[in-house]
């Protein structure tokens, strides 16, 4: 197929090349994008907080923190704990995808992410001070990526790798 077409005495260039330069244009975004994803993610879950080391704990039972949050009187709360962490790894069910063709299926995406937010509470109960691990936060992390995955992610991934 050629790349340039000629129209009325002119050269214009062709539709497939012109789709392409596109989505070259819109993966180059989508890593700008999780550059500065990944950098947020790491001040957002990585710094110390000193004040609160005597007030965490490690979660390893699934539904502990969520029923801990529920129980609450402070609707407010529960709602910025609970929707934060659904928030928080979103955008990787939009990038991945986008990023990476092999990244396009539910369970590949599902798998990675949940490694991902693993990693990263692992390292909070670990090695960060005022931190903790919690096996709820990982459950909701990996949850709102799908959701993110099945709402936007699929059809932009499918977008930037055709076929």
């Amino acid at each position: 197929m050629q790349s340039v077409a000629k129209r009325h005495g002119t050269e214009q260039v062709s539709r497939p090349f012109i789709t392409r330069v596109i989505r070259w244009l819109w993966v180059l975004l989508a890593l700008a994008a999780a550059v500065v994803f990944a950098v947020a993610l790491a001040r957002l879950t990585l710094r110390p907080m000193p004040g609160a080391s005597g007030q965490v704990h490690d979660n390893p039972h699934p539904g502990a923190t969520l029923r801990f949050y529920l129980d609450r009187p402070s609707i407010k709360e529960a709602i910025l704990e609970i929707g934060g962490n659904l928030a928080l790894l979103m955008p990787l069910g939009v990038l991945l995808p986008v990023l990476f063709d092999r990244f396009r299926g539910v369970i590949r995406l599902t798998l990675t992410v949940a490694v991902i937010s693993l990693a990263i509470e692992a390292v909070q109960g670990l090695l960060i001070t005022g931190r903790s691990f919690d096996v709820d936060d990982v459950i909701l992390n990996t949850a709102g990526a799908m959701i993110a995955y099945l709402l936007v992610g699929r059809r932009f991934g499918r977008w930037a790798h055709p076929g």
